[in-house]
């Protein structure tokens, strides 16, 4: 029997404000940075599950400390009892009644669990000598629905539902599975759109988006509005007039100031607006949607449920979902929202940039892929060429797509020569 030997966590925080990369209009000066935690077993093949919740800096050892709080929950469990029914423990993890009364089932404590749930889906996949992403796509659908919660949204996803819709998709799997191998998986960049940038730079990069075979940029908008024309201008002038452009508010706006923002910028034809209010506001997002229509509505990237989710879905407040692999509860909580999705006929598009997001994200949607929506039509992987040079099996993307990792496991392990050197102690100094 392998059990649980150790729980570690880690503060590693890298100096991106220094170079501005990342900044928009609500966080100027983020450091990507990430509550890093490590799962040991007693196992003799010796594999460790690591995953880690994405932050921007300062807030990083709360996260951290989330994640210690778990420790007592793990450590001597039998590792064949958490693997084998993956639902089961995070019914088990997500139900401790003390800590459950932090959330429930949102905020510091739900992306703690759900780092803790995608380490163990990463050992899971590692032993089974698979990429997580493939592992998913071979589970049978009554697999993966055992692996989803459906309190709270079976009034809009049954598991009757669910399987319906996964069984429709397992014809043509395997075909899928060696397209992936192929031709990889649909990006975009939002490396040209950093506010931070000059226009000259800005200018460059959406050249360079171009070249490199992306089809479609994003750019951050909501500082200014005659800012954002001038730099819409630019980059449209760029790229062409026919090319892709979206714009990310990130949360900037009220209401009425996002629809009157995004109608003075309608001439630039965004592809969508994302994030264009905060992402709590259902009823706020679903009115933006009505009055900048046909411009798409985009978010999800702190969305912290499968609730909120099922509830933008029911009130028209999204055209665009956008799933995030370490704001909820863990891989089968986003199962959940992938099914809501195909449910609704709503395409996902992740969140994904910052350090470590491209590499665990690309596994749900190729498994988004393969196993439940069965098309790439009309979807992409956000792509951000940042940090990958942290991590054990670092995206790759060519001609603007994703390739297929072939790695055992999630995608989330970092070098640990990266963790070492980008450590912070308790009071946020480099250590």
């Amino acid at each position: 029997m392998a059990v649980i030997t150790k729980v570690d966590s880690f503060d590693v925080r890298f100096p991106t404000s220094l170079t501005l990369d990342g900044s928009d209009a609500m966080n100027r000066d983020p450091d990507y940075s990430a509550a890093y935690v490590v799962l040991s077993t007693d196992a003799g093949d010796a594999l460790e599950g690591h995953a880690f919740v994405f932050t921007i800096g300062r807030g990083n050892d709360v996260q951290v400390a989330a994640i210690d709080a778990l420790r007592s929950h793990l450590v001597g469990r039998d590792v064949d009892e958490l693997l084998s029914d993956m639902g089961a423990t995070s019914a088990w993890l997500m139900g401790d009644s003390q800590l459950r009364w932090l959330g429930p089932e949102k905020g510091v404590m739900h992306m703690a669990i759900g780092a803790v749930l995608n380490a163990l889906w990463d050992l899971r996949a590692k032993r089974a000598g698979e990429p997580l992403w493939l592992h998913l796509s071979q589970l049978t659908p009554e697999e993966i629905v055992s692996v989803i919660d459906f309190r709270y949204i079976s009034d809009a996803l049954t598991p009757d539902d669910a399987l319906r819709i996964l069984r429709n998709a397992e014809p043509g799997r395997r075909e899928r599975i060696e397209q992936l191998r192929r031709e990889g998986y649909p990006a975009y960049t939002t490396t040209p759109g950093w506010l931070g940038y000059s226009d000259e730079k800005l200018a460059r990069l959406c050249r360079e988006a171009v070249a490199d075979g992306f089809p479609q940029i994003k750019l951050k908008v909501g500082s200014d509005l005659s800012e954002d024309i001038r730099r819409l201008a630019v980059a449209r002038a760029a790229v062409g007039p026919d090319f892709p452009i979206a714009i990310d508010a990130n949360q900037r706006w009220g209401v009425d100031e996002a629809i009157a923002w995004v109608r003075a910028l309608a001439v630039f034809e965004p592809a969508w607006i994302e994030e264009p209010t905060s992402p709590d506001d259902i009823l706020g997002h679903a009115a933006i949607a009505r009055g900048v229509a046909p411009i798409r509505v985009a978010t999800g990237e702190h969305v912290q449920n499968r609730i909120v989710f099922k509830q933008m879905l029911q009130a028209g407040s999204l055209s665009v979902m956008q799933i995030d692999a370490t704001r909820v509860g863990g891989v089968g909580e986003n199962i959940a929202h992938l099914l809501l999705a195909a449910k609704f006929g709503v395409p996902v598009c992740p969140h994904a940039g910052g350090v470590g997001l491209c590499e665990a994200v690309q596994h749900l949607s190729m498994f988004d892929f393969v196993a439940v929506s069965g098309t790439m039509d009309g979807r992409v992987i956000e792509y951000v060429d940042h940090l990958h040079q942290h991590f054990v099996e670092p995206t790759v993307v060519r001609n603007g797509r994703y390739l297929a990792p072939s790695r055992p496991g999630a995608g989330m392990q970092m070098l640990s020569t990266s963790i070492e050197a980008n450590l912070v102690d308790d009071s946020g100094v480099p250590a």
